[in-house]
Formats: C-alpha cells, structure tokens, sequence
C-alpha cells in the first residue's frame, strides 16, 4: 500500500515557525546577546534567515556573522549563554500563533487523532510557551530538543513520540516549516506536510520534497481525513 494512502492516527507538530511565530523573541534575545558581546545589532529579516536548526546553531550563525568569521568556542560557548537567559526573559512577551492554528488543532482532535509537540527549542521554554497560548489540552506529548540525545533532522525524537503513544510510524504526519522536520520524518518512515510560512533559511519548502506542500496549516483538516496522493503538491 502507497504511504501516502495509509490512514493517519497521530500528527506530530514542529513549534517555531509552525505553530508560533517566534521571530520577534528570538531576534530581542539574539540582539540582547550581541550588544552584551559589544556587536551591532541586527534586524528581524536577517535572524529569520538564521532559525531553523535550534539555539545552538541560532548562536553560531549570530556570532559568524558578527565576527565575519569562524568564532572560537569559547565565544559560542559565552554567547549561547547570554543567549539562554536573554531568550528567558522575552519568550512570554506577545507570543502570536499563526492563523488557523486553534482551528486546526481543535478540528484535528475533534476527528479523534492524537497530537503531539516535537521541537529542537530547549525543553525548559516549552511548558511555558505553551501554557501562555493555551495549547496545552491539545498534546498528549512533547518533546524538546534536549529530551534525548538526538534532535531533528534525526528521525529519534519522532520515533521515540510514536512508541510513546503506542502509534506505527507509518501511521504518524510530521508538520514542519523547516528542511529538518522533512528529513527527519522521511528517516522515520512517516508522511510530513511542509508549511511554507515558516523558517527555512530562506529556502522554499518544496525543495525539501515534503509529501505535501501547505500555504495554510487548516489544509491539514482534509488532509488527515483523506490522505490521498492526488492531494500531494
């Protein structure tokens, strides 16, 4: 049986750039960062282009493109610091969710499929973030990216989600903006939507050839009902 036809019980959703848009705490934190490292601040356009792979890569592209240059770890390792607890101070403030996200959640658990959060954002922000927008009753997991020890593109923390909730893989829908949440559920063996909203570095989406392209997260409500390949972009 085609993957694309088998009938999905579980959606795993990325966070950033999925469901929240996060660029406006992220680029206070990231300018925070560099103005306590003394480097110039930056605008919101250009940390978008940087999101994407999770904080500590966050950090390094910061710091390369303050420097120009390659930095030393000990820089990444200050950096990442200052960025931590700036990011802490700023990740409540005014957090959006993107349009049709309450829709889609509510419609997706009202057709009875279970939900869960898989994201590269430190597991400490996660609870909170998802407290302060009212998302908490719709997941039944969530995982960070440091609740093991590998993180997407790795296809284990969306494995570990399925065996959880006692779901197959091939059962399972990834919902991501980003190139990692696509190969990392192609290595899991499991159907992903692709969002074109999001942060992917400033690259489309449809270059990672997810099994559907979506220009609005309320296409997944048909989707998950009928799951058919003619619906693949």
């Amino acid at each position: 049986m085609n993957k694309a036809r088998l009938p999905i019980h579980l959606v795993q959703f990325d966070l950033d750039g999925t469901l929240i848009d996060s660029l406006p705490q992220l680029w206070q934190a990231i300018n925070i960062m560099r103005s306590q490292l003394g480097f110039s601040e930056v605008s919101a356009q250009t940390v978008q282009l940087w999101i994407g792979n999770g904080a500590d890569i966050l950090v390094q592209r910061a710091l390369a493109d303050a420097q120009q240059t390659p930095p030393k770890a000990s820089l990444i390792k200050e950096g990442r610091v200052l960025f931590a607890d700036a990011y802490q101070s700023v990740a409540h403030q005014e957090i959006r969710l993107f349009p049709g996200v309450i829709e889609t959640l509510n419609a997706l658990k009202a057709a009875g499929l279970t939900l869960a959060l898989v994201t590269n954002k430190p597991f400490r922000f996660v609870p909170d973030i998802l407290a302060a927008t009212q998302l908490v009753p719709f997941f039944s997991h969530a995982l960070g990216g440091d609740s093991l020890a590998q993180k997407k593109p790795d296809p284990a923390p969306l494995l570990h989600t399925c065996q959880a909730l006692n779901i197959l893989p091939s059962h399972s829908i990834m919902v991501g903006d980003s190139e990692n949440d696509v190969l990392a559920a192609k290595a899991a063996g499991m159907q992903v939507a692709g969002l074109t909203y999001g942060y992917n570095y400033g690259k489309s989406i449809a270059t990672s050839q997810p099994d559907w392209v979506l220009d609005d997260i309320r296409g997944l409500i048909e989707l998950v009902k009928n799951p058919h390949p003619l619906n693949k972009n």
